[in-house]
């Protein structure tokens, strides 16, 4: 069997890879061993696209040191956008779903924002958002980036009246 270092319980890209069944995600998370060596998978990864992880306990994020290098790179191969979304949903899988509430606002905030990766600004709205289990943490995602997008008019993520009246 070939597995991955952010396993699914669908199929990926690689099709040796099998998808995991639930039992296998419940004794993942009851293994501090295996959550430890999630957590120190998800660090190396986001080293890879220039990030840090402040914070383990909340899942707090920020640009690392050599971002400007890294983000060159991920505004060059949009193959990243499909790794992270893997590692977006896998974070929800293993019950990290504020690292995903996390992640995905760092995303909308460098493409919306800071506008450092326009070319990841379609899969942050198209699908990291979406990944995002909690539906009230992801309600306020879809708020913030509607603040944030530009024209403000094209925002097509959410009905515009409720988009407004959203606090």
């Amino acid at each position: 069997f070939s597995f991955r270092l952010f396993p699914l319980r669908e199929h990926g890209m690689n099709w040796r890879a099998r998808p995991l069944t639930c039992q296998e995600i419940q004794a993942f998370r009851k293994s501090k061993e295996v959550m430890d060596r999630f957590v120190r998978a998800y660090k190396l990864m986001l080293g890879f696209y220039g990030i840090n992880l402040v914070n383990e306990e909340t899942g707090e994020l920020e640009r690392a040191e050599n971002w400007r290098e890294r983000f060159e790179n991920l505004n060059r191969f949009s193959h990243n956008n499909l790794r992270i979304t893997r590692i977006l949903k896998c974070l929800g899988e293993m019950g990290y779903e504020d690292y995903q509430v996390h992640l995905v606002k760092f995303f909308l905030t460098e493409t919306l924002v800071e506008e450092t990766l326009p070319n990841v600004k379609r899969s942050a709205l198209d699908y990291f958002l979406f990944t995002v289990r909690n539906k009230e943490k992801r309600r306020e995602l879809v708020h913030y980036a509607w603040q944030h997008f530009k024209p403000q008019s094209s925002f097509v993520w959410g009905p515009r009246d409720k988009l407004q009246k959203y606090r």
